[in-house]
């Protein structure tokens, strides 16, 4: 099988935190006709998987893709024909290599560019999160100033961790936003070539309308010469 390459990655971001790690990574690619392409990326156990995809260009307005998770060459999740989805395992697990994979073996003229975001992190770095925020709230100025360094740190962890996840929002609203202007400017690029198709065919209606009406009042009418010479010239041919 075929693999695609990789055009062009957008951001790759990798964040830890005192208890735990987080990975996220952001990627836009071009998956060619007739091909697969695969990332694979080391897991640890019980750590959070959150995995985002949408199509935001495809030839003739194709959107649809192929995408499955597998691990240990198991299937783990899979979509079939899907312009965009969310895949997100938070069961507990073992850990291990992750395979996944964007197959667009199904068209066989149409590049697809998709936009991908992958989200690694430990549940108890969340936890850590929430219980920080759950500390500050009602403290009183004095009590705010005699916190420890630590507890300051961790709670700059905590915004940086969320600033992440809103820029990782508007990532996403971008992607929304590229796919539907591709649209648009696909539909208007039709809507374009059929006007041009209607405003010739009806001057070309126009014209011959006005060549076989000045036909009928005329004594010798060209229309009948015409004809009369494509008929002579059709039995000669026999």
């Amino acid at each position: 099988m075929k693999f695609g390459i990789v055009i062009a990655i957008l951001t790759v971001i990798s964040l830890e935190f005192k208890d735990g790690y987080c990975l996220d990574r952001e990627m836009t690619i071009i998956v060619n006709a007739k091909e697969k392409e695969c990332f694979y990326e080391s897991v640890p156990a019980n750590h959070i998987i959150d995995m985002e995809y949408q199509v935001i260009d495809g030839g003739q307005g194709d959107l649809d893709i192929n995408f499955d998770v597998t691990s240990n060459g198991r299937v783990l999740h899979a979509d079939f024909k899907k312009s965009d989805n969310i895949y997100r395992m938070d069961k507990p697990h073992s850990g291990g290599e992750y395979q996944f994979c964007f197959d667009n073996t199904i068209s066989h003229f149409n590049s697809k560019t998709v936009f991908f975001e992958l989200i690694i992190e430990d549940p108890n770095a969340q936890n850590d999160d929430n219980d920080v925020i759950s500390e500050m709230e009602g403290l009183s100025p004095e009590e705010f100033y005699e916190m420890k360094v630590q507890d300051i740190q961790d709670i700059v962890h905590t915004v940086k961790s969320k600033i992440t996840r809103a820029r990782q929002l508007q990532d996403l609203l971008r992607s929304f936003e590229a796919r539907d202007r591709n649209i648009a400017e696909l539909n208007n690029e039709r809507v374009s070539l059929f006007s041009i198709i209607i405003i010739v065919t009806m001057l070309c209606v126009g014209f011959l309308q006005v060549f076989m009406i000045r036909s009928l009042f005329e004594t010798d009418p060209k229309g009948r010469r015409v004809w009369a010479k494509i008929t002579k010239i059709v039995q000669n041919f026999k």
